[in-house]
């Protein structure tokens, strides 16, 4: 039985599991703390051993380990079966499921264990692509269009409107340029289409910002007619913004209409601002019902301000009033969606929530609530100033029904501001005592709003020359909200009308510091320190005040003025120079440079502004007189009767223009006009000696006869003179007696005021000579010329004496 049974030899090579049972000392765990091998690995980071050094190819565990039983080798199993792992005959054998470890059965003898495959050395590098490939180049290609088109965006939103074309037509070439190469090498149905709706939407876009619009409409043709572009067809909005641009009025409602056909319902927002840019182009065209149709619609699906307040204008301008009412109860019921004031109001003393919410009341979104809340104001306010004076019997019953409406919706708070604005519009028709009373009404309600009516009725009253009212009401405006910049100037400029410069001052400076672009206060601020002859001061704040408004004419003029007076007229002549690109047909301002050149020693100048002074306001004594003796110094007497006839036709009780025109004959050669002249000055003023003295002179020279008759008045009016000088000098002598006396007699008065009427009189023998603008007569006042300084009001609201006070440029300036 045993026959048939061979055991197989223990050093048989074929025996697969031969040492199978062999004991490998690698598992000895007895003695690890012995082991320097293992205390070594376990000492490096990860449990990294150190490198094995391979001798002969052998087993993996043919190295003896110390440990605390000696040297131990690998001993063969009884069986033959090799070790999981190890190596037999240099073939490794492979362990199961471990493939992806880095185990093969391609393992050749004698090679170490590597998984991760470090000793094969570094990764072969990148293989670099092939620029000159097609695929590469079209590649670079489409880049370059699409920084074309950003590049064109970001020159709009900048400002340079050409360069953003030139970059969008290059990028318009690019792309052509890309089309036709990849037809060459791809099918058609790998064109970018997105890449040529962009490139010619944008070339579109930069046509219609530089105007072009011919071409602008060509190309959003191309992108519309063309059926790939799926979303091409709501680009017909643009093509009726272009039309209505170019007051295409029809064209462009016809496109909006098309543009709507193609907008789904889904897109709400879209399709009401199309409408409502339909009903804009219908009130353009004056079919008003259509409009009316058109934000109808808008306000019954998605009201809005906007729509509601055009609703109104429709209905105003058919005339429709009991439409008004309603399509104006449609425009307070639009919800403004903002708890603007509840938001910000802190409920407890937490400081943290404190200061998150003074963080966030002047954050982006607080600023947008502001604006929006501010055009929801206007809109209702213009509204109501509209439809009030037409939709009931009077102004102020119609104005009344806008109040009570308003202060039945969630806008509560607009009432009082309507009802300002009512007084306001008193004042715009000249009804002062309605206006006056509107504004008593509010003295009795909060805080805010009695400052702001008794800063208007401070106003009012100032401006009526009524001082002790205006005052009562500045010290109620500043006393009910003393952080009111307006109630403070006003306050200021009562103090200022009764002298109190350095007092006015400071409340002007207290406005500035409640807000530091309060305009009046500063230009009130300026008058008062130059008042207090403190220019340099006044000087300071008034440059300030240019640096805000670049272009006032009242500020360009104080500065000029205060340069003047600092002897500085170089500087004087620059900001009047500035002033005149701003005013230039003001004659007062004209007449001062013309002035400024002729002290300079400039003459020519001085003829060229006070030339363009008389030609603008032809009634200004000064520049007559002025240019009358230019002409005489330059020899064109001719030229000066012309001016001097004008000044004798605007003050014909004086005989001093009428003999500078009679002299001016004289000296020109021609006597006979000279003679007749004086013959008619003569007949009006008898007793004017110098006439008198030329028709002697003239008669004697030219032999007439009735020089004679001349020479005769002539003695009997100089002893009339002489008569009356004896009277003045006893009289002035016996007034001189009294006041040495003790006397408060004021005779001789009468005396005096004739001895300086007749000093005033030309006493040489060329009265065209006298050039002082002193000889002029004192109840003359120059209508245009500077009045007396006054300080800058401040009211809420402006009235139409602000608008009439614009005209006038002297030392006022105007309220707010």
């Amino acid at each position: 039985m045993m026959q048939n049974v061979h055991l197989a030899p223990e050093n048989d090579e074929d025996d697969l599991y031969s040492g199978y049972n062999d004991y490998n000392p690698m598992f000895d765990t007895e003695d690890l703390e012995n082991d320097v091998a293992f205390q070594q690995a376990a000492r490096t980071s990860y449990g990294r051993r150190p490198p094995v050094t391979a001798k002969i190819p052998g087993s993996a565990s043919s190295r003896p380990l110390a440990t605390g039983f000696g040297p131990k080798t690998t001993l063969p199993s009884s069986m033959g079966r090799p070790m999981t792992g190890g190596i037999q005959d240099g073939v490794s054998r492979p362990m199961t499921a471990v493939q992806a470890a880095g185990y093969t059965k391609a393992a050749m003898r004698g090679s170490s264990f590597d998984p991760l495959g470090q000793a094969r050395g570094p990764a072969p590098p990148l293989e670099k692509k092939n620029s000159d490939s097609p695929e590469e180049k079209l590649r670079q290609l489409e880049k370059k269009v699409n920084e074309l088109v950003e590049e064109s965006c970001v020159a709009n939103s900048c400002g340079d409107l050409k360069l953003a074309l030139e970059k969008a037509k290059e990028a318009g070439r690019q792309e052509r340029e890309l089309l036709r190469q990849r037809e060459q090498i791809t099918p058609p149905e790998n064109i970018n289409l997105d890449l040529t709706y962009s490139v010619l939407l944008n070339l579109a876009s930069q046509y219609a910002a530089n105007e072009m619009y011919a071409e602008a409409l060509t190309t959003y043709q191309v992108i519309v007619k063309n059926k790939m572009f799926t979303s091409g067809g709501i680009l017909k909005v643009n093509m009726g913004n272009i039309y209505l641009k170019q007051r295409n009025y029809s064209k462009a409602i016809k496109f909006y209409r098309m543009a709507l056909d193609q907008i789904t319902s889904a897109h709400k927002e879209m399709r009401m601002k199309i409408m409502e840019n339909i009903g804009v182009a219908f009130i353009k065209t004056g079919q008003y019902v259509d409009a009316i149709s058109s934000f109808e619609d808008i306000m019954s699906i998605s009201p809005n301000l906007k729509a509601g307040f055009n609703l109104i204008l429709c209905y105003f301008a058919i005339g429709n009033g009991e439409q008004m009412k309603k399509a104006f109860k449609k425009l307070i019921a639009v919800p403004l969606e903002v708890d603007f004031d509840d938001k910000y109001i802190s409920l407890n003393d937490d400081l943290h929530t404190n200061l998150l919410l003074e963080a966030i009341k002047n954050d982006s979104i607080s600023q947008m609530e502001r604006e929006r809340k501010s055009m929801a104001e206007e809109y209702i306010m213009t509204a109501a100033k509209l439809i009030a004076p037409v939709i009931e019997t009077s102004f102020a019953v119609g104005y009344d029904w806008c109040v009570d409406a308003v202060k039945a919706s969630h806008y509560v708070e607009l009432a009082n501001d309507l009802e300002i604005n009512k007084a306001t519009t008193y004042l715009r028709q000249q009804n002062f005592n309605q206006a006056l009373e509107t504004l008593k009404m509010f003295e009795k309600k909060d805080s805010r709003v009695k400052s702001a009516a008794a800063t208007n009725l401070s106003f009012l009253y100032y401006l009526g020359n009524e001082l002790a009212q205006a005052t009562n009401y500045a010290d109620l405006a500043v006393n009910s909200d003393r952080y009111n910049p307006a109630a403070l100037t006003n306050k200021g400029n009562t103090v200022f009308a009764n002298g109190d410069y350095e007092k006015a001052a400071e409340f002007y400076k207290e406005a500035l510091r409640n807000d530091s672009l309060c305009t009046e206060a500063l230009y009130n601020l300026g008058l008062a320190y130059k008042k207090l002859n403190r220019i340099d001061e006044a000087l300071d704040f008034l440059l300030k005040l240019h640096a805000i408004l670049p272009n006032s004419a009242q500020v360009l003029y104080q500065i000029a003025s205060i340069y003047e007076i600092m002897e500085d007229p170089n500087q004087a002549i620059e900001w009047l120079l500035q002033l005149i690109s701003v005013v230039p047909t003001d004659p007062h301002v004209l007449s001062k440079l013309g002035k400024l050149y002729d002290n300079e020693g400039d003459k020519s100048q001085a003829f060229h502004y006070y030339y363009e002074s008389y030609r603008y306001f032809p009634s200004n004594i000064e520049v007559i007189e002025w240019l009358g003796a230019y002409y005489i110094d330059t020899q064109f007497c001719e030229k000066a009767i012309e001016y001097f006839e004008r000044a004798a036709l605007i003050l014909p009780t004086q005989v001093k223009w009428q003999l500078m025109v009679a002299s001016c004959y004289r000296r020109s050669g021609n006597y006979q006009k000279a003679l007749e002249k004086y013959k008619v000055i003569h007949r009006k003023f008898p007793e004017n000696v110098e006439c008198l003295r030329f028709l002697v002179r003239l008669c004697t020279d030219m032999g007439l006869k009735e020089v004679q008759e001349y020479i005769t008045k002539l003695k009997k009016v100089e002893k009339l003179k002489e008569i009356r000088e004896q009277r003045i000098k006893s009289g002035r002598d016996g007034s001189a007696r009294n006041r040495r006396e003790g006397g408060g007699d004021s005779g001789g008065t009468k005396g005096e005021r004739l001895s300086a009427k007749l000093k005033a009189l030309p006493g040489t023998n060329e009265p065209y000579e006298s050039r002082s603008s002193k000889e002029i007569d004192a109840s003359y006042i120059d209508p245009l010329g500077p009045q007396a300084e006054r300080p800058r009001t401040a009211a809420r609201k402006r009235t139409e004496e602000d608008d009439f006070a614009d005209e006038e440029l002297g030392d006022d300036l105007l309220p707010e």
